[in-house]
């Protein structure tokens, strides 16, 4: 399993929160995400065919990319 904290500096609110915690938790091989509006983060846990690749994709799709 691999994990990875992502720093995302347009998390401002509890809706952010939940709309990253939505779509990545929707991604075939992610595990666990745990996303922070207080310190802008995203935590990731997957296995494949998930990657971090595809995990900074779709958050930048989502209009929250990460830094």
């Amino acid at each position: 399993m691999s994990k990875e904290t992502l720093t995302i500096p347009n998390i401002s609110c509890g809706h952010c929160v939940s709309a990253i915690e939505s779509e990545l938790a929707e991604m075939e091989g992610v595990t666990a995400v745990k996303a922070d509006a207080a310190t802008k983060t995203v935590t990731v846990h997957w296995d494949a065919p998930a990657s971090i690749e595809r995990i900074r994709a779709t958050l930048t799709e989502i209009n929250y990319p990460a830094q």
